[in-house]
Parts: C-alpha cells; sequence; structure tokens
C-alpha cells in the first residue's frame, strides 16, 4: 500500500559523542510539491538525510522513505530516489552522450523528453567530457539524468552553492519545469532564501536537530513582522516587547522584528515610548534569518 506521506520520521535522533545532531524529531510530508529543508550550519539537515537514506544509523526513533524503512531500503526502492548533491559528482573521464546512454539503460522509467528540456536550459553538448564542464554545466547535467530517471522524490541538497546568476536561474527554470508534475515530490534544502520562495510550496525549519516550524512560506511570514521606531529608549527590556525575534539599532531608530503579533503592537510600542511606529513588509529571508538568530528571550513555535 502506497503510503500518504514521501519522508516519515519518529522521535529520531542521532548522537555523536556528546554531540546531539537530531533531537527525538518527528515530522511527516506529504507526496507532491516542493518542500524546503533549511537551518543554520549544525541543524541536522545533513545527518536527517544520511538517515533517511540508510547512509547512517539512528540512535534511537524511526525513519521512513517512501513508505519504507530507511534501514531496509532495496534497489528498487532507491531506484525510486533522486540525489543532486552540491558537489554535483560525475564520472569525469565520461562524455556526456555516454553516460545519459548508460543512465538510459540503468533506469526504465527514463525519459528522453524530460532530459532534452531540462539540458535545453545549458549549454551542454554530448561530444564534452563531464570534466570539461563547468560548475553550472555538471549541475545542470546531474539536474537532468536525475529528473529523466522518473524518481518519486528528488532530494536536492545545496544543489546551486558556487553556481553564477546564470547558471542558478537556468537550474531553477529546470526545477519549476518539473516541480509541478503530478506524483513527484522535490525535497529542496538551501541556505538561499531567494530560490526557497520562488519555488517552495511548504517550509522546514530544522533547529538543533529538532523540526522548530513546518508551514507554507507565505504563512510563516504572516507570522512575522517589521517595524521601524522612533523614540524607543534602548533602555527599554526586550521582555517589554512581545514575541520579539530580533531588535537593532539603525540610524537612531529602532527595527524590530516580531512574531505572532498584530496591528495592536503599534499601540504598545508607542505606550513604551515610541513617537512614531511604521509596520513594514517582511521578506522570507528577513523573518528566516531574525527567527533562527533569535535571542533566548523571544518565545519559541
Amino acid at each position: 500500500m502506497m503510503s500518504d506521506y514521501v519522508i516519515e520520521t519518529s522521535a529520531l535522533s542521532k548522537t555523536f559523542g556528546r554531540k546531539q545532531a537530531l533531537r527525538d524529531l518527528t515530522m511527516s510530508l506529504p507526496r507532491g510539491g516542493v518542500h524546503a529543508v533549511i537551518g543554520s550550519n549544525g541543524a541536522g539537515k545533513s545527518t536527517l538525510f544520511r538517515i533517511l537514506l540508510g547512509i547512517l544509523s539512528p540512535s534511537s526513533g524511526s525513519s521512513r522513505i517512501l513508505g519504507v524503512e530507511s534501514s531496509q531500503l532495496t534497489p528498487e526502492v532507491r531506484g525510486r530516489i533522486g540525489l543532486v548533491h552540491e558537489e554535483h559528482t560525475l564520472p569525469a573521464w565520461m562524455k556526456v552522450r555516454d553516460l545519459v546512454a548508460l543512465n538510459r539503460r540503468l533506469y526504465p522509467q527514463w525519459d528522453d523528453d524530460v532530459h532534452r528540456e531540462v539540458m535545453g536550459h545549458f549549454d551542454v553538448h554530448g561530444d564534452q567530457k563531464i570534466s570539461e564542464l563547468s560548475r553550472g554545466e555538471r549541475a545542470g547535467t546531474s539536474l537532468a539524468m536525475a529528473l529523466a530517471q522518473g524518481p518519486e522524490l528528488l532530494i536536492l541538497d545545496e544543489p546551486t552553492l558556487g553556481l553564477d546568476v546564470v547558471a542558478k536561474q537556468a537550474f531553477l527554470q529546470s526545477l519549476l519545469f518539473v516541480g509541478g508534475q503530478e506524483g513527484r515530490t522535490i525535497v529542496y534544502c538551501s541556505h538561499q532564501m531567494d530560490e526557497i520562495e520562488r519555488v517552495a510550496d511548504n517550509l522546514v525549519i530544522l533547529e538543533r536537530g529538532e523540526v522548530a516550524c513546518l508551514a507554507a512560506p507565505e504563512d510563516f511570514c504572516e507570522r512575522v513582522s517589521y517595524w521601524v521606531t522612533e523614540g524607543l529608549s534602548p533602555r527599554v527590556a526586550n521582555g517589554s516587547i512581545p514575541g520579539l525575534l530580533q531588535a537593532r539599532e539603525i540610524e537612531g531608530q529602532r527595527h524590530l522584528v516580531v512574531l505572532d503579533q498584530g496591528d495592536d503592537l503599534g499601540e504598545r510600542l508607542r505606550g513604551l515610548g515610541a513617537v512614531s511606529v511604521q509596520r513594514l513588509p517582511v521578506g522570507l529571508d528577513r523573518a528566516v534569518n531574525a527567527y533562527l538568530t533569535r535571542g533566548h528571550h523571544a518565545p519559541r513555535r
């Protein structure tokens, strides 16, 4: 029976000596769409992926991918999972056309139309050796091959790291082409919020090995608001401002990013001494940055 979820974890924990990389992590990612997994360095993203793919064993808890226990993945199940990571490791000595021919024979679901569509975004020729390709061209070649294999689940781990603007744009255009295809799910790990904001349907924020937030990007941004005040004394205690994530002094103004507060916060700030209060739009980059770098006084949800 097919599971409704591509990834499921229950109380998943992993320790390395005295360091706890994952801490009772429980989540379920449904089939379809693009799920973005983000977090600071050391949040547990790489450890999570390695456990899901059966490369590492958990210290406790369990994980399932495509309905199968991660420790019991068969070659057939692995053939339904595509992976593109930041190194874009491909056999340097092979020509592109030979590598494509090899993959065509290995994967029964190979789709030449998808391969051509994705490769069309990159200036790569079949007679080129992999060693002759730029980083961006290797990224495009990796993505095209992963997608042409027809995976149910595609895991992208920092795939645009180190790419120039043109290569990154081509990569994202290719991703948008396949992201809406029925029956395919993409799990996208990146530190680039502009990419996440453009492609993600669902946002998973990992923090110190736990799921800190799971929501649509627009829903998360609605929870965060940005305020610019004048006349608010720096001596006003941070604890006096409900939901405070981040406070900065910039050219005599106090800039505040807060969580789960409505327009009535403006009146509270005036009551604390602000002579002017302005609420500004907040993008995903600012919202996530403030959330992940918040002080210990701020609320967690």
